[in-house]
């Protein structure tokens, strides 16, 4: 199988299961504020009961609103792993590169190159879409995957000032409430990229989470090529 050459791992976050969210914001020396960084992975369910389920990466949030993003960078691999089996190692991948505005999707395919390296497998195309500007653009492929690439406001509610406050000593009342909270990302983007994709596309899950429904053990990582 054709395949292009090999990437290094940079960065690694895990979440195992639907439903379940990974944060990891501002703590890569290796690839902080570029689209290497791994802010947040996603992974769950779109509605109840979903024969589908939904990857969101977003990248490269280490800036505060008022500051400028970058964009995709051509040279890093991102990639959602999927463990089937239990062992902790990936059977499943699936694959985005950008080239030219366009961010590319390969897989999922079960890699011959697993753990800290891999390679595009460019003869597995899952679908590609324009990678989007101030208009979110999604492309639904024929076998029902959509593919969004492109800057998304952060999810991640956090009073970065206030913690830093409490870290240091200087708020005896502690953190503040809900309704009082500032959050310091709001307005900010990360950049993102989404993939809905139907689970006979996947496999079967064969983890448990707490609630006793199936889930994929699934985790991200961001390559760059040597």
């Amino acid at each position: 199988m054709k395949k292009t050459k090999i990437y290094l791992g940079l960065a690694l976050l895990a979440v195992t299961g639907i439903v379940l969210v990974a944060a990891d914001h501002i703590d890569a020396p290796g690839s902080m504020g570029t689209s290497a960084d791994i802010a947040d992975f996603y992974a769950f369910e779109p509605t109840t009961g979903s024969d589908n389920t939904v990857f969101i990466v977003d990248l490269q949030s280490s800036v505060l609103p008022d500051l400028a993003y970058g964009t995709f960078d051509e040279n890093v691999l991102t990639e959602i792993n999927i463990d089937l089996d239990g062992d902790l190692i990936e059977d499943k991948v699936i694959q985005a590169i950008p080239r030219d505005g366009i961010m590319y999707f390969f897989g999922p395919i079960n890699p011959s190159q697993k753990g800290l390296n891999s390679q595009v497998w460019v003869d597995a195309p899952l679908g590609s879409v324009e990678i989007s500007g101030t208009t979110a653009k999604v492309t639904t492929t024929t076998d029902g995957v959509k593919l969004f690439a492109g800057p998304r406001q952060d999810a991640f509610f956090f009073d970065f000032f206030q913690f830093n406050e409490v870290i240091s000593g200087n708020a005896p009342l502690g953190f503040k409430t809900p309704e009082d909270a500032v959050d310091t990302f709001d307005g900010a983007n990360t950049m993102s990229i989404a993939i809905e994709i139907p689970n006979s596309m996947l496999g079967t899950p064969t983890a448990k989470n707490a609630l006793g429904l199936d889930v994929y053990k699934t985790w991200v990582t961001s390559n760059k090529k040597q």
